[in-house]
């Protein structure tokens, strides 16, 4: 939402914003001029709404939240998130959107960066904050890039040029009858673009349709990453196009989900023209995105990483990446995000959990959800057993020095408020 105010606001339109929560967002965009009103209803705030010809509003928030009643009431013209996204993609003459149900944020990161590399004009609408773009970017009117999420078959209201699909696993299904209609969301979604791109060692992905593909395994993807070299748990690799050997990419973030992000990304670029080695630039000195196995500090000599993962397949790959960096114990602190999603993958989330020797279970983030014992954090402790449940600072500030010691590593895990708890902690006690 604070990247579609930015470019409200550098596009000339008066704009305001109301949140629950303080932040480097809300922080960036006062500076910008932009107001924001934070946690309090007064009267300024329904001042501010009266003004406003367009109501644009977050997944997030409830129907029955006050703002939103007063101007359905009112009579406002009222836009999802999705669909203002949607009516931006739709100025500009390329738009790429980047779906899938893990590394969205990541890819369209890296497409902004390699788009930036080839002096492109571009604005880039990004889930996260990259450390060089933030998580707005406008160079130009060309090209237009941002990441398309299927929650509520979002991703559906963004009219792409061209599609990307990074994999498909069995997430949101609070918003989907079956997996069958899961995947046919992604298949419209490739079908209404001009071109479309998908992972060729997803079976779910394969099943779209004949589009150009990408991979690692399979022998027959479009563009392949071959001769793989693990550096420290990066990558460097060579890319083949349709069997011919292009160029070698050293990436320096972690992980192989980032092979799959470089090869979606630069399949992309090349259907646009561009020369391989203008597309490297990129893609070589992009280095990740925030809360993407950040490193938030140290704690007596322990090193403190935070991730976003909040999947079981991403906890487990996050945890692999971890493991093969940690000098001494890892320890990890996870806080399941949804009552909902945890309670569909329940059996998924224990069986990866379960194979971690220090694990802390901190209190669920319910974001738009009402509590649900069921789907719970506390839940999800007592299936995993061996583990410890907390819910509070205080608790996990204790734990962490009863515990921690130098050569440790402390993985904090989750789409919540972890990372900023996370934070506090660790600047507390660095401090």
């Amino acid at each position: 939402m604070s990247a579609l105010a930015e470019f409200l606001s550098v596009n000339g339109y008066s704009v305001a914003g109301f949140d629950d929560n303080d932040g480097e967002n809300v922080a960036r965009l006062t500076k910008k001029g932009v107001a924001i009103f934070v946690k309090k209803l007064n009267e300024k705030v329904y001042d501010e709404l009266e003004k406003s010809s367009i109501i644009v509003y977050t997944d997030a928030i409830s129907t029955d939240h006050p703002l939103f009643q007063t101007s359905k009431t009112k009579g406002k013209l009222m836009l999802s998130r999705a669909e203002l996204l949607g009516k931006i993609c739709a100025g500009f003459p390329y738009s790429i959107g980047i779906s899938g149900s893990h590394g969205k944020t990541t890819c369209t990161a890296m497409t902004a960066r390699s788009l930036d590399g080839v002096n492109a004009k571009f604005t880039a609408h990004i889930g996260g904050m990259d450390g060089v773009l933030g998580n707005f970017c406008a160079k130009g009117e060309e090209f237009f890039v941002s990441e398309c999420c299927e929650y509520k078959k979002n991703l559906l209201k963004v009219p792409c040029e061209v599609a990307v699909v990074l994999n498909i696993d069995l997430d949101h299904m609070e918003c989907y009858q079956n997996e069958e209609e899961l995947v046919e969301t992604f298949r419209r979604f490739c079908n209404s673009a001009k071109r479309a791109f998908v992972c060729a060692d997803d079976e779910r992905c394969l099943s779209l349709g004949d589009f150009v593909t990408f991979g690692i395994n399979n022998q027959f993807a479009d563009y392949r990453a071959v001769n793989l070299k693990e550096v420290g748990q990066c990558y460097h690799f060579t890319v083949q196009e349709y069997g011919k050997e292009l160029c070698k990419i050293r990436l320096k973030t972690k992980g192989l989900c980032n092979v799959y992000n470089a090869l979606a990304c630069f399949a992309v670029m090349r259907s646009y023209g561009f020369h391989e080695k203008e597309i490297l630039k990129g893609l070589e000195e992009f280095s990740g995105v925030k809360r993407r196995f950040e490193e938030m500090g140290s704690y007596n000599g322990a090193t403190c990483i935070c991730d976003y993962a909040h999947h079981p397949k991403e906890i487990a790959s996050t945890i692999d990446i971890a493991s093969g960096l940690c000098k001494n114990r890892l320890f990890v602190v996870f806080q399941p995000h949804t009552y909902s999603r945890t309670k569909l993958l329940m059996q998924e989330f224990v069986k990866v959990l379960r194979k971690i020797d220090n694990l802390v279970v901190y209190k669920s983030y319910s974001a738009r959800e009402f509590y649900d014992e069921s789907g719970s954090a506390k839940t999800l402790s007592e299936n995993v057993g061996g583990c410890l449940y907390i819910e509070n600072m205080r608790e996990l500030k204790a734990w962490l020095k009863r515990n921690a010691r130098a050569g440790d590593t402390v993985l904090f895990l989750g789409a919540g408020d972890i990372y900023f708890i996370a934070e506090r902690i660790v600047k507390k006690i660095n401090k």
